[in-house]
């Protein structure tokens, strides 16, 4: 199929920092997809503008890690500390997913309480994808399957970074992705093809946009991006070093927008894209 194109920004809801940039991104024409933390502190603020943006196609971006749950503590005892957040040790906890029912149990729970807490938004789900990706463990991909069928789940993103951009990490993530894409085809979930975001995350500027343009590849592609319009601490500590400011005027470059113009390239969420492909399909 000719290039499809899917711009997304992360961590919507985040902070109103976060929101204001993607409505920004959004009214310049460039950004078409956000997904949203439904349980982080600017969330209502995060649905409200969704719902002014038509255009935005918005998704669940689930918590599981480095983040605050939706449900309380007391629910969560083995994957929340006392304030509710969910630890960084992705390989620790991704092993105590696995090897054990009773934590599995409240990961389960609290991926419904997400998808349950998105439902109520009355917005469209136009995909799931994970916070750090960490939907690649093959435990957590399963519950997530699972749970999102009752919630009409039919999209998802699938970390492929090409080796010429992600290098080495990403061709070590090549047999997990194999996998991922496996099980999503045989679940009949709607993915993408290549993915842009992991080898720069907080650091997706003009430059690195435009390069990524003008070698997209004939196949749905998604760019994800975390603009804000201002940066540090205020938003997390995980993402001090991120370059919110430079990804937000990337998306809102002239030289951006006339490289992604609307008869060069198509573009719109992952409803748009599985539109496109089957239409692909039927010609």
């Amino acid at each position: 199929m000719p290039p499809f194109l899917i711009i997304t920004a992360d961590d919507f809801g985040l902070h109103e920092a976060v929101n204001e940039a993607v409505e920004l991104a959004t009214r310049a024409g460039v950004l078409t997809a956000a997904s949203l933390m439904v349980g982080a502190a600017a969330s209502a603020d995060a649905i409200r503008r969704a719902r002014e943006l038509p255009q935005l196609r918005v998704g669940l971006h689930l918590v599981l890690a480095d983040g605050v749950a939706v449900l309380a503590h007391e629910q969560l005892p083995s994957i929340t500390d006392a304030s509710g957040y969910m630890d960084e040790r992705m390989f620790v906890n991704g092993v105590r997913f696995f090897a054990f029912p009773r934590i599995r149990r409240q990961l389960e729970a609290e991926i419904h309480a997400q998808f349950a807490a998105f439902a109520r938004t009355g917005l469209g789900l136009d995909h799931v994808n994970v916070h750090k990706h960490f939907h690649l463990h093959p435990t957590l991909l399963g519950l997530i399957l699972r749970i999102g069928a009752d919630y009409g789940l039919d999209a998802m993103r699938v970390p492929d970074e090409p080796l010429w951009f992600g290098g080495i990490a990403a061709g070590l993530l090549k047999p997990l992705i194999a996998l991922m894409k496996r099980r999503l085809d045989a679940a009949q979930i709607f993915h993408n093809d290549a993915l842009f975001g992991i080898a720069a995350s907080g650091a997706m500027d003009e430059a690195t946009l435009l390069g990524i343009v003008a070698r997209l590849p004939p196949a749905v592609t998604e760019i994800y991006l975390h603009p804000a319009t201002r940066r540090g601490h205020a938003l997390t500590p995980t993402m001090n070093s991120y370059r919110h400011a430079d990804e937000l005027a990337a998306l809102l470059s002239p030289n951006v927008g006339a490289a992604l113009a609307p008869q060069r390239i198509a573009r719109g969420g992952y409803g748009d894209a599985r539109r496109a492909r089957a239409a692909t399909a039927v010609n």
